[in-house]
């Protein structure tokens, strides 16, 4: 059957060779570098093409194409390292984000050149893609009837040697087109599953990075998938917040209460009703099941202006309206950003491996999606082609180099747990929580300040944090017509897409 691949993995995202650098004499021949336009910036940027062999091993065998985008300084006279970027998922295009980092880096673009590299298997670097139908229908497909032909239709559309797009590969290209730019070191930021992608590259290129941010980490030590119990907490801080918020509690004060009525209904059959198309205003067949149900709410936890919906798509499905939630799932019609076939082919191979019975189980012991993420996560790398990582990839990091951690207290998918798995191994790194953001703290101007002071200063432990204090408590949307007093203060600025 036809899958829409965003509504079933939207909430769950070799041989030993040398990690010296490679000749920068040499890279430099392998690099194309041009003036261009990118869709949603006025400014001309830069466009370039690195030529990277398929397996480092064989380096005369198959080449693959890297592709990646500067963002230039808009004034480069101070001449200060640029910052790389590394994107999430994993399977996210960092030069797909060109646009949206244009805009809220903008203050570190000030001195700054931004360096965003598409991850072999995403955007234009060879990408691995299970390509959607344009006949699937977000309206009536269900999590429930994915299977084991869908992965294999997906498997059969990948090319390359599947074993190569893997996260120590991917540093590898990173670290060659660092070279073939001509920069001694830079800064990183990763995000999400771009921290863990940063940790690798901590490990094993540390000579090559100035200083290094993870916000919203993955660390080595945590299997990708494993998002019960964070979900759960995540979800408890939402009810309570609007509990202690009067407008909410006033308008939903039994929503912890009508969210399991809905789901203990939505356990028994699924529903299907016929609504008004959310773009188009004709009559459509809207289905809707417990998992659908619970995966739509899960990824509104992760920004905060997501969360703000929560208790009206609850309220709203509780009495039999399921409009507002249909809105939300109109919006998995243009995509996720993300190439699933090189999602699956990390996690399945990376993390999945690593998930003991016990992990499961304890992770599925939770009020919220109990085990559901893992479970259409095992029935993929059940038929998932294998690789075996190499003996280096599990090593705990701790390299000497200045590190920011950040973590957003209302995380559904990276609890500030992890941050503290990593700082309690990175000797010169310190840890800062915000208890008012959820997935990505950069998301907001305050984070974005901090980030560009720590890349000035690079003294993690001395940094001006007193604007988290500023950043105001959840709202929430209390009417079909709205309710929520817009946030006008410095720090709100619109969330980063999901990483």
């Amino acid at each position: 059957m036809k899958i829409n691949w965003k509504a079933l993995f939207g909430a769950s995202l070799l041989i030993a060779i040398s990690n010296s650098s490679v000749a920068e004499d040499m890279v430099k021949q392998q690099l194309t570098l041009e003036s261009c336009h990118i869709k949603g910036i006025r400014q001309q940027v830069q466009c370039g093409t690195y030529v990277a062999p398929e397996n480092y091993a064989k380096a005369d065998g198959t080449k693959i194409d890297i592709n990646f985008v500067v963002l230039p300084a808009i004034d480069n006279s101070t001449e200060k390292l640029p910052l790389m970027f590394l994107a999430g998922g994993p399977g996210q295009a960092a030069a797909e984000l060109s646009a949206q980092i244009y805009r809220g880096f903008s203050e570190i673009r000030k001195t700054r050149d931004l360096i965003l590299i598409d991850q072999r298997g995403t955007g234009k670097s060879h990408p691995l893609q299970c390509e959607d139908s344009l006949e699937v229908d977000p309206y009536t497909s269900l999590p429930e009837d994915f299977s084991l032909a869908d992965i294999e239709q997906c498997i059969a559309q990948l090319k390359g040697d599947l074993s190569q797009y893997n996260s120590e590969n991917a540093i590898r290209d990173f670290d060659a087109v660092r070279a073939a730019l001509g920069h001694q070191q830079v800064h990183i930021y990763g995000g999400s599953y771009g921290t863990r992608a940063g940790l690798v590259y901590m490990r094993m290129f540390p000579t090559s990075l100035k200083s290094v941010v993870l916000d919203s980490v993955g660390p080595i030590e945590v299997p990708i998938g494993l998002f019960g119990k964070s979900a759960e907490q995540s979800f408890i801080k939402l009810i309570e917040n609007c509990q202690n918020e009067e407008s909410c509690a006033t308008q939903y004060p039994e929503l912890a209460k009508e969210f399991t009525a809905i789901t203990n209904k939505l356990s028994q059959a699924a529903v299907t009703v016929e609504i008004a198309h959310p773009r188009l205003g004709t009559k459509t067949a809207f289905t809707i099941s417990k998992d659908k149900f619970i995966s739509s709410i899960q990824m509104q936890l992760y920004s905060m202006e997501t969360r703000s919906l929560v208790p009206l798509l609850i309220h709203q499905a509780y009495l039999g309206n399921y409009m507002p939630l249909a809105g939300i799932i109109a919006q998995s019609e243009g995509g996720m950003g993300i190439y699933i076939g090189l999602h699956l082919n990390i996690v399945c191979n990376e993390d999945f491996p690593k998930i003991s019975a016990d992990m499961k189980a304890v992770d599925a012991d939770n009020n919220f999606a109990k085990g559901m993420s893992l479970v259409m996560v095992g029935k993929a790398c059940a038929a998932w082609p294998t690789y075996q990582p190499s003996a280096d990839f599990y090593q705990t990091v701790t390299a000497d180099i200045p590190t920011l951690i950040m973590s957003g207290e209302l995380d559904p998918v990276t609890p500030a747990s992890n941050g503290e798995k990593s700082h309690v191994n990175l000797p010169n790194s310190h840890h800062i929580i915000s208890k008012n953001n959820a997935h990505i703290v950069a998301s907001t101007t305050c984070g974005i300040k901090i980030v560009n002071e720590f890349l000035d200063k690079q003294t993690p432990k001395e940094l001006d944090e007193s604007c988290l204090e500023e950043i105001p408590d959840e709202s929430f949307m209390v009417g079909l017509n709205g309710g929520v007093v817009p946030d006008l203060s410095p720090n709100a600025m619109p969330t980063q897409a999901k990483e």
